[in-house]
């Protein structure tokens, strides 16, 4: 029987982006901090579990047969690697530049990925028979993790509130240019899960194990950053407390955040045997954005003024 292969119809296209994040203010939504801090945490959450995505790819590339499937998950690895990269830019040039503290959270992602994530789970080497199906199985979280990065990038892309409220357009390109590579690539990490031989049942353990993590990871690194603004110190910001939860969802009625009851249902597609990720959402929306993309732009710009050679003069 052939291994289920590519059912991305297209060829992906990894970009670079150049973010200039000198004029970004650390409310970025203007009036809201709590929605600023919510949505910066994802710059702390995003690049250590988009490193270990490529890590995870590169491993699995000897066990893939399907050339399209190859080629497509090069393609993948290559734009996570820039979202990684991009958002570690973010912290270091907006956020560091704020003199906002990110290491606690960041090291908290490093730990996850390096330890009860790694191939060797806290140091400890898996017996040979198991050391396939504990790629499997991680990689059937990614195309969970996926599924809900799609969701987000659809909301992202189609949310005018932000943009009502005078968001800063940096981080909001930031925001929807990643986005709109989540959808362009969305195919990717499921039909590499089923041609790895990953079943429908095991499918049913993965969301339930990364929706919560998500979600209670978000909302513990929004807290440290919220626990650093005077705006918000007061509150004594923590996932293990009410009220950043409640206000979540009170923030998110004014359409600045997605609520958790919507992020939840939107997890339900994941579970059905007839799921298709290219049903998520649309590629030429998700194309026509990241063909305008300022940070796309000024990117070509910088490489081609790179590029320019100068012309001696004749002799």
């Amino acid at each position: 029987k052939t291994a289920p292969g590519s059912t991305t119809s297209y060829d992906l296209t990894p970009r670079k982006v150049a973010f200039d994040w000198s004029k970004t203010p650390l409310e970025w939504i203007p009036g809201s901090p709590f929605a600023s801090h919510f949505i910066n945490e994802i710059n702390l959450i995003l690049p250590a579990g988009e490193f270990w995505f490529c890590r995870l790819y590169n491993k699995a590339m000897p066990h893939i047969t399907d050339d399209k499937l190859r080629q497509d998950v090069k393609d993948f690895i290559r734009q996570e690697s820039m979202h990684a990269r991009a958002h570690g830019g973010a912290i270091e040039e907006y956020l560091n530049a704020h003199n906002v503290e990110t290491d606690t959270a960041t090291q908290k992602m490093d730990w996850l990925f390096k330890q009860p994530l790694a191939d060797k789970p806290f140091g400890r080497s898996l017996p040979k028979a198991l050391e396939y199906k504990w790629l499997v199985y991680r990689i059937g979280l990614v195309a969970a993790i996926e599924h809900t990065t799609c969701v987000l990038g659809k909301y992202v892309l189609e949310n005018k509130a932000w943009d009502e409220a005078g968001a800063d357009a940096t981080l909001l390109d930031l925001l929807r240019w990643h986005g709109a590579e989540e959808i362009e690539h969305r195919n990717v990490a499921f039909d590499l899960y089923r041609h790895l031989g990953g079943s429908y049942i095991s499918r049913y353990a993965l969301p339930i194990i990364a929706t919560p993590a998500i979600f209670a990871l978000w909302a513990d690194g929004a807290s440290h950053l919220m626990s650093q603004d005077k705006a918000l110190a007061d509150k004594k910001p923590s996932a293990f407390k009410p009220w950043i939860w409640l206000e979540w969802q009170r923030t998110s009625r004014s359409g600045l955040l997605p609520s958790l009851p919507w992020l939840t249902l939107q997890q339900l597609p994941f579970f059905t045997p007839w799921y298709n990720p290219t049903k998520e959402a649309s590629t030429e929306e998700a194309l026509a954005y990241l063909n305008s993309s300022p940070a796309y732009h000024r990117a070509q710009a910088l490489l081609a003024e790179q590029q320019k050679k100068p012309v001696l003069a004749a002799v």
